[in-house]
């Protein structure tokens, strides 16, 4: 038996008519009481009772009728889930996200995946960027967004989101805190909340752009998050390099200043990540999301 002799056997029990029913099957009739005669000799049983006054369907026909319906809706939706699946449109996408992406990047991608693949259920795991990049690399993620630059040897796609400078963060009362214009030089005698190497790639940029201009800066308390380092300067235990995006104004215990040198090669970002070995239909589609909110070389260094 096959889902095409179920689907013969409902319409023909839905109209009661050899003719009818051979019309919507778009056949002739002849081998469809050929069909419905082989299932009824498959089953062992009659299912329609056939006279000069018409076809109606037997206690077995009726016994069977609800569950051929069901079994055809099943089928029907196993089709829909294997094709949507194929195409990405359902199923489980597993994305890695460092804190700093709760600024504008997610709030801006989510809302508008889910209204074009409302099949698909996102997992979303909050990490550290060398976090997210074993799970790729272990296929524990399918997707990350994690801060750039990332120290890792693993192989890996990049999606550029968002780049950014660095800013000082100072107390509000610090000597620093009231000056026009800011250098790095300015930053030599000072204490620092500095990353730890949980935070690679921030504590790499920030090196480099005091290294760059001469001098290794002198760490009083390190911490791997930035929310962390800028609580510390807030409790005043130095100052701090922070990602622009991590600006709060509302702070008034503290000042943020732009930088008028930091170099280029400290730059720090936010990109999308993703494993070459991991490029499904549903991985493709996020990406798409990703280009059609973020396109490419449209995102400028965020500014104080």
């Amino acid at each position: 038996m096959d889902f095409r002799h179920l689907r013969q056997f409902v319409v023909l029990a839905e109209t009661l008519n050899f003719r009818k029913a051979a019309e919507r099957l778009h056949m002739s009739q002849p081998p469809l009481s050929v069909s419905i005669r082989k299932l009824e000799s498959e089953l062992g049983v009659t299912l329609f009772d056939r006279s000069r006054e018409g076809v109606r369907l037997t206690q077995s026909g009726l016994a069977a009728l609800d569950e051929a319906r069901r079994a055809l809706f099943h089928a029907a939706e196993f089709m829909h889930a294997a094709r949507a699946a194929s195409k990405g449109e359902r199923g489980e996408l597993r994305v890695g996200f460092v804190g700093s992406a709760t600024h504008g990047i997610l709030p801006a991608i989510l809302p508008r995946f889910r209204a074009q693949f409302p099949g698909v259920r996102l997992i979303l795991k909050e990490s550290r960027s060398l976090q997210i990049v074993d799970a790729l690399q272990g296929a524990d993620l399918d997707v990350g967004i994690l801060r750039i630059p990332v120290q890792s040897s693993a192989v890996l796609k990049m999606y550029s989101l968002q780049r950014e400078n660095f800013l000082l963060v100072v107390p509000a009362r610090h000597r620093l805190a009231g000056l026009s214009r800011l250098s790095m030089a300015d930053l030599v005698d000072e204490d620092f909340v500095f990353y730890t190497e949980d935070a690679a790639g921030l504590r790499m940029a920030a090196l480099l752009a005091c290294e760059v201009h001469g001098y290794t800066p002198r760490v009083a308390q390190e911490a791997a998050q930035v929310a962390t380092l800028i609580s510390l300067v807030e409790a005043g235990m130095g100052v701090a390099l922070v990602p622009s995006i991590s600006r709060e104004p509302e702070r008034e215990s503290l000042v943020w200043k732009a930088l008028s040198d930091v170099p280029a090669m400290a730059s720090i970002g936010i990109s999308a990540a993703w494993s070459p070995e991991n490029e499904s239909a549903m991985v493709k589609n996020f990406l798409g999301v990703l280009q059609d909110v973020f396109p490419p070389q449209s995102t400028p260094p965020a500014s104080a």
